[in-house]
């Protein structure tokens, strides 16, 4: 498996698929969040500099997964990278890849934000939840919300970094 540092032709798409379908399938969620991904991937690609982070893994079926940080998000102030677009195969679960991808995120964010990171998510994602934890991540705000198009407890994660 490799993993790339800057998209590839089809790339985007893949990724917006793997979102689409994974949380459809898994969570009833609408292609609302399908078109908020498409929307805000594409913003993200068409400005990324090049402090911001692009990581993709594929192998010979495409995209195995991704993470990305945004470290020029005007929402993120001092919570440091916004770490975005985390996402892995089926056919990838479980194989590390996530692992993987998340310790070169937080080895990113340790040389442009001292390891300040953040990410929303929901509850119930408990093997992102436990990957997120294990790299220093912790619950900061939790509340109910539809933000992704289907009403979930969205949850919102900091990593304190160092000074």
């Amino acid at each position: 498996m490799d993993i790339t540092k800057d998209f590839f032709p089809g790339a985007i798409g893949q990724i917006i698929q793997m979102h689409g379908t994974h949380y459809a399938t898994h969570w009833g969620f609408t292609t609302y969040f399908e078109a908020k991904v498409a929307h805000q991937l594409a913003a993200f690609a068409a400005r990324k500099t090049d402090q911001d982070l692009v990581l993709i893994a594929r192998d010979a079926d495409g995209v195995a997964a991704s993470v990305f940080l945004d470290l020029n998000d005007p929402e993120s102030g001092a919570r440091g990278a916004h770490v975005r677009w985390f996402i892995s195969a089926d056919r990838c679960r479980g194989t590390g890849i996530g692992r993987r991808l998340m310790a070169q995120a937080v080895e990113h964010a340790e040389t442009h934000t001292q390891g300040r990171m953040w990410l929303r998510t929901f509850a119930g994602l408990e093997p992102a939840l436990h990957l997120y934890r294990s790299f220093g991540f912790e619950l900061y705000s939790e509340m109910e919300g539809d933000a992704w198009g289907t009403v979930v407890k969205e949850q919102e994660h900091h990593r304190p970094g160092h000074a």
